[in-house]
């Protein structure tokens, strides 16, 4: 009898742990814990539970579909698992290895007291795997991405099947589910296994698969042309394995080199999330500081009042706008959009990178701790490998180049339904015939914007050049 322990591995294709629990003895018993340390955590947004619940129900049919069945336990991990061997006379427990400062402390802990066998399967190769010649870890993306391809098998990787049964013992009991907290949201993303399978064949299959078209369409804000796939690689209904596998079978067949080029660019944004999952593993001082310590003292405004004009999308910048609220109506942002409201946020209001970090774990349903710390630190210029202190993104400009006829704005903020042209980027333009023309006066039906950006760019530039100064470092 062996318990796997489902944690960030919702699927049964391509599991490692699930493989090694069904090789270790004739039962299995799939476990889910609703840990309250991570459930409570301010970090932790009711989308992302209702995903990750509804998620499990999928997992819990696909299980009972070949003779298992899906135990849920709610409570500190280590009690229950504790529990847990003793109602089932289990004698080993497998899981997918996770790489938060959290999970690590967790599993350490448990480890010492419980037979905890941790495998590699969140990410293709395990962080430790992928280091500079002398073993110590990558600090720069490029380098890592070419270390990384060179590794042997990363292009055929083969999948693991589903055990063909997962006979699980009658007389271990199971807490109800939850009911989930209730929202009014625009569902973007249904869960589940097969879901997630879904997604990736629409994505790379087909006479013409948006791959091929990636790496022109995937900041156009006013397109779907990313793959939607974080959310289920979040909570692996989809693994790392079988994206990656995707990836360079889309190359393989690529018609042309603007294709096959297309299809590489979406391999490297997976590498990314392999990059930054190890950076946390090795550096998890980021979750909580800037990776940089010559910008450890940058002086921070953080104005609460600006703070909730962009968590609610009320800042008088459209594309900064449409961006929050798709958020907090979907849970999801587009990447475009991601980084234009992070440097916002950063740069023309200086609110510390962190409060905008727990804002999206809080709201996105694909809240990650690595890929969001790293996103953020990106932004922030505060990163590893981060983009310059000085590069700061003019949201006008952004909003011109990648959603020029304002299809998204005009989707996200009715306030400016009837606005046309140019003033869709800039409304605060309009003459005070044109604002009352067009339904939107500025200060009454949506806000003039809460700051110059002309101005907070230079204040931006003298704030981060007084951290660097502070510290002794010029670069």
């Amino acid at each position: 009898m062996s318990i796997w322990w489902i944690r960030r591995d919702l699927r049964l294709t391509d599991n490692i742990a699930l493989t090694a629990a069904v090789k270790s003895g004739d039962h299995v018993l799939p476990v889910f814990i609703l840990d309250p340390a991570l459930l409570n955590s301010s970090y932790v947004g009711n989308k992302r539970v209702v995903f990750l619940l509804e998620g499990l129900r999928h997992l819990k049919a696909d299980l009972e579909a070949r003779g298992g069945r899906l135990i849920l336990r709610e409570g500190q991990p280590l009690k229950e698992l504790k529990i847990l061997i003793e109602e089932s006379g289990a004698e080993g427990i497998y899981a997918e290895e996770d790489f938060s400062p959290y999970a690590k402390q967790r599993d350490n802990q448990i480890a010492e007291e419980l037979p905890l066998h941790l495998l590699s399967g969140l990410t293709v190769y395990h962080p430790s795997a992928v280091v500079k010649v002398d073993g110590s870890p990558y600090k720069i993306y490029t380098p890592f991405q070419h270390a990384w391809k060179s590794l042997p098998f990363s292009r055929r990787n083969s999948l693991l099947p589903i055990p063909e049964r997962i006979s699980t013992p009658p007389g271990i009991e199971s807490v109800p589910f939850p009911d989930p907290p209730t929202l009014a949201i625009k569902t973007m993303f249904s869960p589940g296994e097969s879901q997630a399978s879904l997604h990736l064949n629409a994505f790379v299959e087909g006479d013409d698969p948006p791959i091929y078209r990636y790496a022109v369409q995937r900041d156009r804000i006013d397109t779907l042309g990313t793959s939607q796939l974080s959310p289920y690689l979040r909570f692996g209904m989809l693994s790392a394995q079988q994206a990656v596998n995707a990836a360079y079978t889309a190359i393989d067949a690529a018609p042309d080199q603007d294709a096959s080029e297309s299809a590489q660019t979406w391999l490297h944004e997976l590498i990314w999330r392999e990059f930054y999952i190890h950076i946390l593993d090795h550096y998890p001082h980021v979750r909580t500081q800037s990776f940089r310590p010559s910008l450890r003292a940058i002086p921070w405004e953080n104005n609460d009042r600006d703070f909730t004009a962009w968590c609610e999308g009320q800042t008088g910048f459209p594309i900064v706008d449409a961006s929050m609220r798709q958020l907090l109506q979907t849970g999801w942002m587009h990447n475009r959009g991601r980084m234009i409201v992070a440097s916002f946020l950063v740069k023309d209001l200086l609110i510390d990178w962190r409060w905008g970090e727990r804002w999206f774990m809080q709201h996105l349903v694909d809240g990650d701790p690595a890929s969001n710390n790293g996103g953020w630190q990106w932004s922030a210029g505060t990163g590893t490998d981060a983009a310059p202190y000085f590069r700061i993104f003019n949201p006008i400009l952004q909003s011109k180049k990648f959603d020029p006829h304002g299809k998204f704005i005009r989707n996200w903020v009715p306030e400016l339904q009837s606005v046309t042209g140019k003033f869709i980027h800039e409304p605060w333009k309009m003459s005070s015939e044109m604002q009352k023309k067009t339904g939107c006066v500025l200060g009454v039906d949506y806000p003039a914007p809460i700051v110059d950006h002309a101005i907070a760019r230079k204040q931006a530039l003298e704030a981060y050049a007084f951290a660097k100064e502070k510290s002794g470092s010029r670069k």
